[in-house]
């Protein structure tokens, strides 16, 4: 599944391309796509058509385009959505589910192209809420304007991620004293920090010589810090990467696979040696998933 660094590139990639630039047509190829959008806010097209895009925002692996009309349009990648910018008449992507048909000031006519193989991803039209600390709502790269203090309804209950500047590292280590629960679970807890995956919690874990079922509040202060630096510090070399790509699915806007998964420490490399100590290192079933480590860097204490 696309985590928070696949999901940044796209969003670094559509912000030039979106921001005000006006929807001329929406093409809907499979009404599956709309699972999230709530007809109760009025048809999904109409909402679009002839309005201007303002900017691009993300708040872990949720990505939003507020609209001119105070909405937003917001994008879940699920497990195999892509977003790809394409001229007008290129040739159709595969699993194409939804199209915007675009005109940008600067950029002139351009498809946004929302291609989704599992059709686990949507597309969906929101209202805004204000944040409830104040703060902008999302990372938005240099962009700013009256909706930057506001997030959709879909996304204000998920917690901000290490990349967001406006993330409390306070606050986040008091709640994660009260966590009695493995330090793992905590990390893919959405409410907890954001756009942290099954991938890049295994090797934020090695990073800092944690056991994925060490419970979250033995940690001490210094444990707890040095595990968001290893989150930080892991999220941005993949984001320099171009996040994580197993397979074709994976892409930034232009069609290309990032490359993080080269220069993985733990992830998928059972049976190899650790890096830091020569041991070999296992996997282990973990929820309905698989945790990678060391067993001699990585001690359950």
């Amino acid at each position: 599944m696309p985590e928070l660094p696949e999901v940044e590139v796209v969003r670094a990639g559509v912000e030039p391309a979106v921001t005000g630039a006006r929807v001329t047509a929406v093409e809907v190829f499979e009404p599956r796509s709309l699972r999230r959008h709530d007809p109760l806010t009025g048809p999904f097209a109409p909402q679009l058509e002839g309005h201007r895009l303002l900017g691009a925002v993300r708040r872990g692996k949720f990505l939003w385009l507020p609209i001119d009309t105070g909405r937003a349009l917001v994008i879940h990648l699920g497990m195999s959505g892509q977003v790809l910018l394409r001229e007008p008449g290129s040739e159709a992507d595969r699993q194409l589910r939804i199209r915007l048909h675009l005109e940008h000031p600067d950029h002139g006519e351009l498809w946004l192209n929302f291609a989704d193989q599992r059709i686990f991803g949507s597309m969906a039209i929101d209202r805004m809420q204000p944040t409830g600390d104040g703060l902008p709502g999302g990372y938005a790269g240099a962009g700013t304007g009256a909706w930057s203090g506001l997030i959709p309804d879909q996304v204000a209950h998920i917690a901000r991620d290490l990349i967001d500047p406006d993330f409390g590292t306070d606050a986040a280590l008091a709640a994660l004293a009260r966590r009695g629960s493995g330090i793992k679970r905590v990390l893919l807890d959405q409410t907890w920090v954001s756009g942290i995956g099954n991938i890049y919690a295994d090797e934020a874990l090695f990073a800092a010589g944690l056991h994925y079922e060490q419970p979250a509040s033995s940690l001490s202060r210094t444990e707890g810090i040095r595990l968001l630096d290893a989150v930080r510090t892991v999220l941005m070399r993949a984001l320099a990467e171009g996040g994580t790509s197993f397979d074709a699915q994976y892409v930034n806007v232009n069609g290309q696979s990032g490359y993080f998964s080269h220069s993985l420490a733990v992830y998928g490399r059972q049976g190899t040696a650790c890096p830091r100590c020569g041991t070999l290192l296992v996997r282990e079933q973990f929820m309905n998933r698989s945790s990678h480590l060391c067993p001699v860097c990585q001690r359950l204490h």
